[in-house]
């Protein structure tokens, strides 16, 4: 059978001693090849460890025509030196995949629901499932069947054999991987799973403290179900008990009543945001009908902190009025300037024309047609554009 790489040999091993055998570059990015590694390097639905060759970070680890490529941050030279794993990370990551192994085998034994794929992420990992959906109920009679082989402490082992035993073994796979050939890794949950996995693992259900499934969404005919474990179970616990207490203080409510504290907040802003509209709408009718009164061939208006928005309002408002004259709105919110030319119910101006004019005028762009035309640009040259419009045309 193959020799293993020391990753498999011991996942629990946090250094080894290796030599550089070749080394280059690929796409600007550095690699390293060794005589052996105790970096995983990506596959199986499982992400790539990090570490550090001497004191270079390894960002990456790929399998590539057999051997593991270990990528770098810099270059490093051929010889011996130390490759040290980033242990954290690994043990996240088998507090994970092993959280999936137990997860696949109690939900296809006890339920019947067979794992289709499998995603290990940053935050939260997730299986998908062949069944087009789960109930809650069954969710929590999946977590519990799955927290008491959590409690049983059931050991964890893994194990090489060739090809032709597997026939004879009951063996649960989505498949071996495509030109796969020699002996066969299988990962082995005493008296519940036996699967042909290549990831590293627990040595025991206990060490995965405890796992969450977060909720379920519906994919292509099946279910992809999200869940956590381990470590990641207790951290998502301390940030919701975090994130809980400052809405505690901020919504003035206990835990049971956050949410509907929440849900009368939002109507609440609901409402004002109602009223708002309905302020601002009457507002831009008052502008547009004072600025219609001065009865001027151009009238202008300048709305800081004002936003295209408002002046597009007070602009609709003034284009239905009988007058002949121009309006030439401008405001500006937030640092970026804007503005609107509206030409009123009696006005023959090419409102088009006069815009890109202005626009141009100003160093900005916009667009418009009928009575309205609208832009952003500096309001730097807002007298100048003020001047092109009072300006009768040759």
């Amino acid at each position: 059978m193959s020799a293993p790489h020391a990753y498999e040999r011991d996942p629990y091993l946090k250094e080894l001693p290796v030599r550089v055998l070749a080394t280059g570059s690929d796409d600007g990015r550095s690699w390293a090849v060794l005589d052996d590694t105790v970096l995983f390097p990506e596959g199986g639905g499982q992400p790539a460890d990090h570490g550090l060759l001497g004191d270079v970070p390894v960002v990456d680890v790929r399998t590539v025509e057999g051997r593991a490529v270990h990528f770098l941050e810099a270059p490093v030279p051929e010889g011996p030196t130390l490759l040290r794993l980033e242990w954290a990370r690994r043990f996240d990551h088998m507090q994970q995949h092993t959280g999936q192994h137990l997860l696949t085998a109690v939900a296809a034994d006890r339920f019947g629901w067979e794992t289709t794929a499998f995603h290990l992420g940053p935050e939260t990992c997730d299986v998908e499932l062949a069944v087009p959906s789960i109930s809650p109920a069954d969710l929590e009679r999946l977590e519990e069947a799955v927290a008491a082989c959590i409690r049983a402490a059931v050991p964890v082992t893994a194990r090489r054999v060739l090809p032709e035993e597997l026939p004879g073994l009951a063996v649960r796979s989505r498949g071996l991987p495509e030109g796969h050939s020699g002996d066969v890794r299988l990962v082995e949950i005493a008296g519940v799973d036996l699967n042909t996995c290549g990831g590293t693992h627990l040595r025991s259900t206990a060490e995965l403290e405890g796992l969450k499934l977060l909720g379920t969404e519906r994919l292509r005919g099946g279910t992809r179900l999200l869940f956590v474990s381990g470590g990641r179970v207790r951290r998502r616990l301390g940030a919701a008990e975090e994130r809980n207490a400052r809405l505690r203080v901020l919504l003035g409510a206990p835990d049971p009543g956050l949410a509907e504290a929440v849900a009368v907040k939002l109507a609440q802003l609901a409402e004002a945001q109602k009223a708002l509209r309905g302020a601002e709408e009457e507002l831009a009718e008052a502008k547009a009908k004072a600025l219609a009164a001065a009865g001027l061939p151009v009238v202008d208006a300048h709305f800081e902190g004002r936003d295209l928005v408002f002046l597009g309002r007070v602009a609709k408002q003034f284009a239905e009025l009988p007058v002949g004259g121009l309006a030439f709105l401008t405001g500006e919110r937030d640092g970026v300037g804007v503005f609107v030319l509206a030409a009123g119910a009696g006005s023959s101006s090419d409102v088009r024309a006069l815009g890109s004019a202005v626009a141009a005028e100003l160093g900005g762009r916009g667009g418009g047609s009928g009575k309205l035309f609208q832009g952003k640009a500096s309001l730097e040259r807002r007298a100048g554009a003020l001047t092109l419009l009072r300006t009768p045309s040759p």
